[in-house]
């Protein structure tokens, strides 16, 4: 199609990847509404959080789950959806209440 159609306009190329793998040079934890809060006393390392984690945010020490890289995590919450624990090991709260804790 040669003819542009009305209200057109060229862009430049957004969300450009110059280099495979690169993803945890950019911190990108500040994007999050919600942050993962990780109860390691109901955890039990069985790993469908870290399976499930798009971001690779679920740290592991020794084959367990330890923490969770905040740096990363965008708030997602697949984590909290997929722990099978009926009281679950991770739950979702309000970034802006866990600045205060």
């Amino acid at each position: 199609m040669s003819e542009k159609l009305p209200g057109w306009k060229e862009l430049t190329a957004g969300g450009v990847i110059e280099k495979a793998g690169n993803a945890s040079e950019y911190e990108t934890g500040s994007w999050r509404v919600r942050r993962p809060i990780l109860d390691r006393n109901k955890c039990t390392s069985c790993l469908i959080c870290w399976v499930f984690c798009p971001d690779s945010s679920i740290l592991l020490e020794e084959g367990k789950v330890s923490g969770i890289d905040l740096d990363h995590c965008k708030g997602c919450g697949i984590c909290a959806r997929e722990c099978p624990l009926k009281d679950k090991a991770i739950v979702m709260q309000l970034e802006s209440e866990c600045e205060s804790t």
